[in-house]
């Protein structure tokens, strides 16, 4: 991401703000599409959006958004004004959508620091003909009467042509602006900038709110006033105030005469001291029935919002804080003494880490309601795309996951859909002939599960076909075992290793191996795994388990030779130390142990990665019973050393590019100062486990 972009405040507060506009544009017109029709509420909520789009884009001289934006507006606000009859709605999202489209593309090319660049020249006369067709289907003239529609149609004004006689309104407006929301100077401006578009004549204080930034507390305490003429009505107006993003509280007064304004034209106020605009003291100067007051229904602001980068480093200290902790508590100095106010001490500050480790973590935690809304977007898409009915059902939306984990999702979620419609869900007619529903259901769930997430993608479409995936699989190279040996859940699984894919025809068998070692890879990241399940010809499960946080987790700590490993605490079943003659070797020569009437392959890590140590024997270290999907195995290690929060670190990119070292997730720092390799105990599954 450009820094250019992180060191503009205006620019970073227009992205964000414009971002936010379009997800819920989206939705709305995904929301209406499903009711067969736009309501006057949602005309008028997309309306607003593009009215606000097309400011901030002006403001910003990005004009070809701001063109795209006021075409789109013009045509909600004949829906609006209008009310026509006859609309092809379907036509009228497809375009709606599409200006979406052309604006996310812009956007990105401005986080990227790249020029905004776009031309959308041909979509804009789309959009016009459209319009001019609506207009001629439904009795109305080609162009809308200026003199109709100048009282509500701010856009279609030009100032210069304004004269002073049509400006007979005066008002005064005082707008506060929600704590926490930053910036205000900015937003202030933004009104401004909008302002132009009626009259030519206001003053406004502060006044130098685009040069100044101590102008925010002058606003922050005093609100942003401003005096106007124009000739548009108080409702207009107060329609046109509350608009504002981020308002806490409006207060519009229509003056009577305007001796006020004549001696702001005389005296402009060069700073917020000199020019405090005074109320009329006559009450009878104001309109009483005009006069109106929006607030919040409380005084005190109890949301903010903060950059994530601000998290993030804020993470970074609580990590580098638990690390300290540890190296105080844990000195080997200091356990040599026998300090009971010290340990008195280091349990009140273990307790306070800990709650402020987990406080930190609440706030770094998002919904995924925002991701899974995204998926409508997609479903839709799709079904036009392919001439299929297909519903999406959403589950446990509200389920919360690290910021961080949900970028790394995202697109995996996308990809796992679109496979769902393309390859899984039959054409109606086959599904009516198979005893099915028409429609098709996709079902997308999320739910916790102790420290993991599940995220489930399931379809009632037709499902995996084992005799294709060991086909495909011979073909390829990629059977690792005998094919009578494996289940079906080891079958359903070669879907998601490199190179499984049908380039010949990706219906053959549902087409699921096209790019699902990408999704694989991706939740690998994250430290999290797919599981796919089948039932032939009733439909596929996919579940993604992905870990809460990637930041801190509660690890066991062991000793090989001299070097040190970390196991995740949710990994570990149980640990032992076997007795002589418990351990055996199995006809492949793996070494094995039977524990409760079950085999369990042993992993000696001291082999593994290739460390010295003089523990040899079984009898004299100690087992790690390990699990993960479903896969047990044993490590074998030196001793325990005991359990600790540990804070993942990343491994150096100079030993991750020197070679691949496989079932290591990361590293971390001890108390005594020293590095422990966090263990992928999925990564050592794949090679060692049953």
């Amino acid at each position: 991401m450009s820094d250019q972009y992180h060191n503009e405040p205006m620019l970073e507060m227009y992205v964000f703000e414009t971002s936010q506009l379009l997800e819920q544009l989206e939705q709305a017109i995904i929301a209406s599409e499903k009711a067969c029709g736009y309501s006057q509420e949602a005309i008028n909520e997309i309306f607003r959006f593009m009215h606000t789009i097309k400011g901030s884009s002006a403001m910003m001289l990005f004009n070809d958004i701001g063109d795209i934006a006021h075409v789109i507006e013009d045509l909600f606000y004949f829906l609006r004004e209008q009310k026509p009859n006859t609309v092809d709605y379907e036509t009228l999202s497809d375009l709606v959508l599409e200006g979406v489209d052309f604006i996310k593309t812009e956007i990105i090319k401005i986080k990227n620091g790249d020029e905004a660049n776009g031309k959308a020249t041909l979509l804009s006369e789309k959009i016009k003909d459209f319009l001019s067709l609506l207009k001629a289907e439904n009795g109305c003239e080609t162009e809308l009467k200026r003199s109709e529609s100048a009282k509500n149609q701010q856009y279609y004004i030009a100032v210069e042509k304004k004269s002073s006689q049509l400006l007979k309104n005066i008002y005064k407006a005082t707008v506060f602006f929600k704590e926490g929301c930053e910036m205000e100077n900015i937003r202030a401006y933004t009104i401004i900038h909008s302002l132009v578009e009626l009259t030519q004549e206001l003053f406004y204080i502060p006044e130098d709110i685009a040069e100044n930034d101590e102008s925010i507390v002058w606003i922050r305490e005093n609100g942003f006033q401003i005096l106007l003429k124009t000739d548009r009505s108080y409702q207009e107006m107060h329609e046109f105030f509350m608009k504002t993003i981020f308002l806490k509280e409006l207060t519009l007064l229509q003056l009577e005469n305007d001796d006020e304004f004549e001696r702001f034209r005389g005296l402009k106020p060069a700073s917020s001291e000199q020019g405090e605009i005074k109320t009329p003291k006559d009450s009878a100067q104001l309109k009483s029935k005009n006069v109106l007051k929006e607030t919040t229904s409380t005084s005190n602001q109890s949301m903010i919002s903060v950059h994530v980068e601000k998290l993030d480093k804020l993470m970074d200290l609580v990590g580098e804080m638990v690390i300290a902790e540890a190296m105080v508590t844990q000195n080997p100095e200091i356990e040599r003494l026998e300090l009971e106010n010290f340990q008195k001490a280091a349990r009140q500050l273990h307790k306070i880490t800990s709650e402020l480790q987990d406080m930190v973590m609440s706030i770094r935690m998002v919904p995924l309601s925002t991701t899974f809304l995204k998926m409508h977007r997609i479903m839709r898409d799709m079904c036009k795309k392919l001439g299929k009915e297909v519903q999406l059902e959403v589950v446990g939306e509200e389920t919360e996951v690290d910021k961080n984990i949900i970028e790394h999702i995202s697109d995996p979620l996308m990809h796992l859909i679109r496979n769902a419609i393309d390859h899984g869900i039959e054409d109606g007619e086959i599904r009516v002939k198979k005893g099915k529903e028409k429609i098709g259901t996709v079902t997308l769930e999320a739910k916790n599960a102790g420290s993991d997430v599940l995220v489930i993608i399931k379809d009632d479409g037709k499902g995996l076909s084992r005799e294709e995936i060991l086909k495909k699989a011979r073909e390829n190279g990629l059977l690792e075992k005998n094919e009578n040996e494996m289940t079906d859940k080891e079958v359903y699984a070669l879907i998601l290793l490199p190179g499984f894919s049908t380039k010949e025809n990706v219906t053959e068998f549902s087409g699921r191996g096209v790019g699902m070692d990408v999704v694989a890879k991706n939740l690998s990241i994250v430290g999290g795994t797919v599981n796919v399940e089948c039932i032939a010809g009733k439909g596929t499960t996919i579940t993604l388990k992905i870990p809460l946080t990637l930041a801190i987790i509660d690890g066991m700590n062991i000793k090989v030779g001299h070097s040190r490993y970390t196991i995740p605490i949710i990994a570990i079943k149980e640990s032992f130390r076997p007795k002589e003659g418990e351990c055996f070797k199995d006809p492949d020569g793996r070494e094995m142990i039977m524990v409760r009437g079950r085999c369990y392959p042993i992993l000696r890590l001291h082999e593994h990665y290739n460390v010295y140590t003089d523990v040899q024997r079984f009898e004299e270290g100690i087992l790690i019973m390990v699990e993960q999907d479903e896969k047990a195995f044993c490590l074998f290690a030196d001793e325990l050393l005991g359990q600790q929060q540990v804070v993942v670190k990343a491994l150096p990119n100079y030993i991750k590019n020197t070679k691949e070292i496989k079932g290591l997730a990361g590293c971390t720092l001890l108390g005594d100062g020293s590095i422990s390799l966090i263990l992928d105990v999925g990564g050592l599954s794949k090679l060692h486990a049953m």
